[in-house]
């Protein structure tokens, strides 16, 4: 990332908010796109269950392993939240060792809070963890783009900032299936399952977003629209942080 900015710096690319004109336009149409891409997720912004899975998590007893972990695969795979704050992650990240660091720790955090907070029953209210997952999208798009080290003159540890907000994604997820009410026989196999089919899910999303960063790298334009990307990933967090407190204050 520091190659980059440097790469940035020289370009003489800016402005008041480090924003030139032209960045602008692309960051207005890669916002619309991700509102209507978020807007027509509906539910999955706060880590709700499709309705059909909703009825059958409530209806079934004991232990269903494949069950579970498919519906913790399916959940990642269209968790947009998650695959936002995945994306500005790796953003910058180019060896493999390194991803798997920052994934691991994303990982341990999610997994941690997602497990204990549906054993003992611990739930934060939707809307606000919601919120939160909001901002840590923002967190990511600003400290992509130089924002802490610019405007404070320091760079937060972004492995620390990794691991906690991995923690508060986990924390979504278990305050929503604190609601279905899951029952407690056969409780800890299936939540094992459905992490790991949360994880295979990351998996897949992880891959699939490497694979489109691979051939954008290799643009010549990845340089220039790298910057304009996390503006617009950084107002869609925004977007997030004001539909879910909306939610909040008018549910």
């Amino acid at each position: 990332m520091r190659y980059w900015l440097r790469c940035y710096e020289k370009s003489g690319l800016g402005g008041a908010f480090g924003l030139p004109v032209l960045a602008r336009r692309h960051a207005l149409t890669l916002f619309t796109l991700l509102v209507m891409l978020l807007g027509a997720s509906g539910e999955a912004l706060a880590h709700a269950v499709a309705e059909g899975d909703k009825g059958y998590i409530q209806e079934i007893y004991g232990v269903h392993l494949i069950s579970f972990g498919y519906l913790g695969a399916k959940h990642m795979v269209t968790g947009y939240d998650h695959i936002l704050f995945l994306l500005g992650v790796i953003f910058f990240l180019y060896r493999m060792q390194h991803i798997a660091i920052y994934v691991s720790l994303f990982a341990i955090g999610h997994s941690t809070t997602m497990l204990l907070g549906v054993y003992f029953n611990i739930g934060i209210n939707s809307y606000l963890i919601d919120a939160i997952i909001g901002l840590s999208v923002v967190y990511k798009a600003l400290d992509n783009i130089g924002a802490y080290q610019r405007w404070f003159g320091f760079q937060p540890n972004t492995k620390v900032a990794t691991l906690v907000f991995g923690l508060f994604h986990g924390f979504g997820l278990s305050s929503k299936i604190i609601e279905y009410d899951i029952s407690s026989d056969g409780l800890a196999p299936n939540l094992l399952a459905f992490n790991v089919g949360v994880e295979i899910g990351q998996l897949l999303a992880l891959s699939a977003i490497l694979i489109v960063m691979g051939f954008w790298r290799s643009t010549n334009g990845f340089l220039r629209h790298a910057y304009t990307a996390n503006v617009a990933m950084m107002c869609a967090g925004f977007m997030l942080v004001g539909y879910q407190l909306t939610g909040y204050f008018i549910a």
